[in-house]
């Protein structure tokens, strides 16, 4: 049912993570009420449905990583881990009733926008489609992940998995396992793995910077404070919304704090390595931290200093039947092999084939580099607006802050939408103008300064927003003027 006085607005959320949670409360919170969310698994959450690696956590305070309408007095952790935060998500979802909106087990493979009709059609995977007004992606910039192309890569003669695809089958105990990355999930992961493998050999392409991660257990006493007194929560949300916020702040605007940043994270890396010589020289970061992502971890470190864990440098070169061998031609022999290799962060909405007006391909479109107005528009691609796309990634702060405001705009154009008819095409001039100016200020960026997940194949920064989380809420506002309406 639509609001008093427009008309009705057919509306298609593809996935049900954080980002299409956003779009459908906000959207039901304005009157809109057909809506579909095609969600190709059997339940919400997204990444934290999918990476149930053992140690799986959220780097960003829980306070803070969550819903400004929806807080958690009972959060278990300050740093929640990925149970309580998927739970998280499923009573959001039910509070807010829009599990009623879900379809389960539907994967979208296409979506075609008509010119004659001015809809979208989606496409399942099993044939069936289905006609709507208004297409809203949200399936994330972390949603598919990325395997390296090393010689003989399917000829390990063991188990073999993606921290994203974790074989809760394979029982690790007493097995020599290599873990392949050093990212984000295997600092997690590592030293849970390390407890039960025989001998853990950790190959690190790059090394990354790590943060102390000041992380405490809330207590009853802390549940009850946050339930009576919901503003302790709120000063607690206020003050890492402060802390995270001077990450962004470092990396945008006071490379000083930079600097700062560095030393306390080069003291923290050798004062929990230094009981192992030379194990620092192999950590040590080699290029301008915040460069890539900067992590948070106190047993990470102290993991790779036990005898029974291995640290190599060397570049893979090929997988064996036994293992992996290396650049200096030593052959790692291993039982299992873990890919902690991250996700293809760049292919936005892939394997999604999207086609807009004219018969437009939209990948073909962003083939030198996904960019969209404010992440959430794109020309000749009417009444389709994107959850989490291009440039509207954090250096710093929590991505949910950004999607809070991606679902209000979504409601205002859709709101608008309603009332005037037609389709909403971004111009083409307008968004060109938005993109040269973001594509600048990531130019001189420290996001330039190696390679990252942020960027794609041709060098473009396709993922992070070059300012701080409050400019992107405060620039982010729907505006007709900055689309032409076709009949």
């Amino acid at each position: 049912m639509a609001p008093v006085g427009v008309r009705a607005v057919s509306v298609a959320v593809i996935g049900c993570g954080f980002g299409g949670l956003a779009a459908v409360i906000e959207l039901k919170r304005r009157g809109f009420d057909d809506i579909v969310v095609f969600e190709k698994a059997g339940d919400v959450g997204g990444v934290w449905r999918e990476n149930t690696y053992p140690g799986a956590a959220c780097d960003v305070p829980s306070p803070f990583y969550s819903f400004s309408y929806e807080p958690n007095p009972r959060w278990p952790h300050r740093f929640s881990r990925q149970p309580a935060i998927l739970q998280y998500i499923r009573d959001v979802a039910a509070r807010h009733d829009v599990l009623r909106h879900v379809r389960f087990g539907a994967e979208v493979t296409g979506a075609r926008f008509d010119d004659g009709t001015g809809r979208w059609t989606v496409e399942l995977a099993g044939g069936e489609r289905a006609e709507f007004d208004v297409l809203v992606p949200a399936v994330g910039q972390l949603s598919r992940p990325a395997l390296p192309d090393i010689p003989g890569r399917d000829t390990f003669a063991g188990p073999a998995f993606h921290s994203a695809r974790w074989d809760h089958d394979v029982d690790l105990t007493g097995k020599r396992v290599a873990v392949v990355g050093t990212g984000a999930s295997a600092v997690q992961f590592v030293p849970e793995v390390r407890r039960l493998a025989g001998h853990t050999t950790v190959f690190q392409r790059t090394a990354p910077y790590i943060l102390p991660r000041p992380d405490r257990e809330f207590s009853p006493l802390h549940h009850r404070l946050f339930e009576k007194l919901p503003i302790t929560e709120l000063v607690e949300r206020a003050t890492w919304f402060g802390l995270v916020e001077g990450l962004s702040v470092a990396w945008v605007y006071a490379r000083p704090l930079a600097t700062g940043i560095r030393a306390v994270s080069l003291r923290h890396m050798l004062n929990q390595t230094k009981s192992v010589p030379g194990l620092f020289d192999k950590i040590r970061p080699d290029y301008a931290v915040g460069c890539k992502r900067v992590l948070f971890s106190d047993d990470y470190l102290p993991a790779l200093t036990q005898p029974d864990v291995s640290v190599v440098t060397d570049r893979i070169t090929e997988i064996t039947p036994r293992g992996l061998r290396t650049a200096d031609g030593a052959e790692h022999e291993a039982d299992v092999i873990i890919w902690g290799t991250g996700f293809r962060a760049t292919e936005f909405l892939a394997p999604i084939a999207v086609t807009g007006a004219g018969g437009r391909d939209l990948h073909d479109e962003w083939r030198d580099g996904a960019h969209a107005y404010y992440g959430l528009t794109v020309p000749h691609f009417p009444n389709l607006v994107l959850m989490y796309g291009p440039n509207t990634n954090t250096g710093g702060g929590s991505i949910i802050y950004f999607l809070e405001a991606q679902a209000r705009y979504l409601a205002d154009y859709v709101e608008h939408l309603a009332r005037t008819g037609g389709c909403l095409d971004v111009e083409e001039e307008v968004e060109r103008t938005y993109d040269e100016e973001i594509q600048r200020r990531l130019a001189d960026s420290v996001w330039t300064r190696c390679s990252s997940w942020y960027r794609s194949a041709t060098g473009r920064i396709t993922a992070n927003w070059p300012l701080l989380s409050p400019q992107y809420r405060a620039r982010a506002r729907f505006r007709p003027a900055d689309y032409r309406v076709l009949r």
